[in-house]
């Protein structure tokens, strides 16, 4: 470049020495802002990759249609002593988030507010980990919060966060250096952000006070419609289990649960309740909080299931019990129940006496309700798909645990089995499901009825 402006120096006329000297400054200014674009490219191509330092393969810029204030792309960059996550955002649009910590297992949790996720790489790309990371998961949070969890190997701390200014076709970009720490260092300064509300010990304890209000005695309850909070599982940043197709719980069990109340509410018996109508992510306890709430007659958590065995299918359905079933049973509790830790919450204050409050609640009379549902429930989809056997199973899944409201967990079947994924993504088995479905709820409290003093 240097060489082209000796050059054209050179060729410049001598005798015109005032106009040369103009055109020589319009030249430098050229030059000069060559060489700053070329720095800007430079940078850009580093921190579109995530890479920190020579070698980074340059990512060609621009916006795909639609996505303009969306999150578009998300790259990992390993550097060896660090390991770099980056975002970027589609179109000049501000960007607020807030970045912490979390252990057991360790995680960095990012919340962005107010910008969607458009990845055009496809959901693949968070099964790859980098460097320190092991892997990440994103999705909806809150209503206007979107949450990005990255897994890590050993503890880390963020050197660094930062925010790069659209510049050269690219988008606004959002910075995240991770450092190896001690897990010392991490436990120091692990947890929730100052003033955060989303912890599972806030929702256990608030659960563990609304515990203490008084059941209204049935007689009370029978002027009204029944209530039925009916809960779709997973959500948001927690997509549940995923099928060979690539079809998401999430939103099969969503699709299933806006069909049965609908059937329910066209019945005009039931006043109908939907612990989420969206793709978000709600705590395991305030999904029970919801249900307490209302003052819920019945609680149905519905979801799908997955094994490593691709051959198991079939419903089931699953009532509270500290004592699994069976082994399988156990493992699906396990997992179930990791979905607060899986979209990012902190665990830290569940404490073992707040469990405890919450188990010793769960009546005996709650319990032998909730088994009488499960046993209608299982009469009626026998008769129109294929169930486990045994179909009524036992665990000690959190959401059962509503201390006064008959709860079960239904499993619509395997997304791991052909067949059973096939029905599942099918509206018209969705559809004939939750007939059937509102059909035993219909026997359930038509037996209870009977079972009232006159």
């Amino acid at each position: 470049m240097f060489a082209a402006f000796f050059a054209i120096c050179l060729s410049l006329p001598a005798a015109a020495e005032p106009e040369g000297t103009q055109n020589l400054d319009e030249l430098l200014k050229i030059l000069e802002a060559d060489l700053r674009a070329g720095d800007v490219a430079a940078v850009n191509d580093a921190m579109s990759t995530g890479a920190l330092g020579d070698g980074a393969v340059p990512v060609a810029p621009g916006t795909p249609p639609g996505t303009n204030g969306a999150v578009t792309s998300i790259r990992l960059g390993d550097h060896g002593h660090q390991t770099r996550f980056v975002m970027e955002v589609a179109g000049d649009v501000p960007v607020e988030y807030r970045v912490f910590t979390l252990a057991d297992p360790y995680r960095v949790v990012v919340d962005i507010k107010g910008v969607p996720f458009n990845l055009v790489e496809g959901a693949a790309a968070a099964n790859k980990g980098l460097g320190f990371v092991t892997g990440y998961r994103y999705g909806r949070f809150e209503a206007n919060t979107w949450r990005v969890v990255i897994d890590t190997d050993q503890p880390v701390a963020v050197a660094r966060d930062f925010i790069l200014d659209p510049q050269s076709g690219f988008g606004r970009r959002m910075v995240i250096d991770l450092a190896p720490t001690d897990a010392a260092s991490f436990a120091r300064t692990a947890g929730l952000p100052e003033g955060a509300t989303d912890t599972a010990a806030e929702a256990a304890a608030g659960l563990a006070a609304v515990a203490a209000v008084p059941v209204s005695p049935p007689t009370q309850r029978e002027e009204r419609r029944r209530v039925v909070v009916i809960d779709a599982g997973h959500g948001g940043v927690d997509p549940g289990a995923q099928g060979p197709s690539g079809v998401k719980e999430k939103n099969v069990v969503l699709a299933f649960a806006r069909q049965f109340a609908e059937e329910l509410r066209a019945s005009g018996r039931y006043e109908v309740h939907l612990t989420r109508d969206a793709d978000i992510f709600i705590p395991l306890r305030e999904r029970v909080a919801i249900a307490r709430r209302h003052k819920a007659d019945l609680f149905i958590s519905i979801h799908a299931d997955a094994i490593q065995k691709p051959s198991v299918r079939g419903l089931s359905v699953y009532t509270l019990s500290e004592t699994a079933s069976d082994a399988e049973a156990a493992a699906l509790a396990r997992k179930e129940n990791q979905a607060d830790l899986i979209a990012g919450l902190d665990l830290q204050g569940e404490t073992p006496e707040v469990t405890g409050i919450l188990i010793d609640l769960a009546q005996r009379e709650t319990k032998n309700y909730s088994s009488r549902f499960a046993k209608s429930l299982v009469d009626y989809a026998s008769q129109k798909t294929q169930t486990l056997s045994p179909a009524h199973r036992f665990a000690g899944f959190v959401v059962l645990k509503a201390p006064d409201v008959p709860s079960v967990l239904v499993e619509l079947g395997f997304l791991t089995n052909k067949e059973d994924e096939k029905q599942l993504v099918n509206a018209s088995w969705r559809a004939g499901m939750a007939k059937t479905m509102a059909r035993a709820v219909d026997r359930y409290f038509g037996d209870r009825l009977a079972e009232m003093p006159n």
